[in-house]
C-alpha cells in the first residue's frame, strides 16, 4: 500500500484502491467507486470496516503524537 503497487488479486486490489480513495477523498466515494467495490464481491459491512480501520489508525497516530510515544525500533524504518 505504501508504494501504491497494485495487487495481482483483483478483489484485494479493489479493496486497496477503495481504502486509498476513502483516505484521500475524506470518505467521499462516487457512485461508480462504490459500485466497483460491490461488483468485486464486497458489501456495505466492508465499507464500514474500512471506515473503522481508518478511524483506529487516526486515533492511534494522534494519541501517539500528543503523548510523544516513541516508535519501536523495528518500525522506525517506515517513518
Amino acid at each position: 500500500i505504501r508504494s501504491e503497487t497494485p495487487i495481482a488479486n483483483k478483489k484485494l486490489e479493489t479493496l486497496r484502491l477503495t481504502t486509498l480513495r476513502m483516505v484521500k477523498q475524506r470518505g467521499v466515494l462516487s457512485d461508480a467507486e462504490v459500485s466497483s467495490f460491490f461488483a468485486a464481491g464486497y458489501k456495505n459491512q466492508q465499507l464500514l470496516e474500512i471506515v473503522l480501520g481508518i478511524a483506529q489508525k487516526v486515533m492511534s497516530n494522534y494519541t501517539s503524537h500528543l503523548t510523544n510515544t516513541p516508535v519501536d525500533k523495528p518500525w522506525k524504518q517506515f517513518i
